[in-house]
């Protein structure tokens, strides 16, 4: 059990029968009535995201999650396979339970695999990532000066806003967290 007064960002905890992971926290000792703990929080099995305000001290069940280091061998339709880089051990997981993270990963990836009590959580990629641009417009010379952004389509299907002199073939740095253009490789 750990107190609520002891929240840190990224804290994995157990709620109302989820597993939750704090995003933001808020200590709130008002002038008048108890202290109290407004939250942010994420459900790690379905990404919902909800407020939760707790009262001062109240005690909630810490959740042990496992990150088990894992390749992500490749897809056969709604099933992709990730195969563990120690024991090589391989798991399926469904299209439905890695969507997000289906636009930022390549064959031979390594990922930290989320495991709760042999659950499988989710996948947690790398900050970035490298992407190959298969589609964009070309740049017209001249443009740049303006400081304007086209749509590109790197080789996963995600289309990301890019700068103007990025063209077909470049490989990108794209933030995994936001899903937006960092730089050239």
């Amino acid at each position: 059990m750990i107190s609520v007064n002891d929240f840190k960002t990224g804290l994995t905890i157990e709620v109302d029968g989820g597993i939750w992971t704090v995003l933001d926290f808020q200590h709130v000792k008002p002038g008048k009535g108890a202290a109290f703990v407004r939250s942010k929080l994420r459900n790690l099995r379905t990404g919902a995201i909800q407020e939760k305000t707790f009262r001062g001290g109240e005690k909630v069940a810490k959740a042990h999650i496992d990150n088990r280091r894992m390749q992500y061998l490749y897809s056969s339709g709604d099933v992709h396979t990730f195969m563990d880089t120690e024991t090589y051990e391989q798991l399926e997981l469904r299209t439905a339970q890695i969507e997000e993270e289906l636009k930022y990963l390549l064959e031979n990836m390594t990922v930290q695999v989320q495991m709760y009590e042999g659950e499988t959580i989710g996948v947690e990629l790398p900050n970035t990532v490298e992407l190959e641009v298969t589609e964009t417009e070309p740049g017209i010379k001249g443009d740049t000066a303006s400081g304007g952004t086209k749509p590109a389509t790197v080789q996963t299907g995600l289309t990301v806003q890019v700068p103007f002199f990025v063209n077909e073939g470049d490989v990108l740095i794209i933030d995994t967290r936001t899903g937006q253009y960092v730089s050239r490789a």
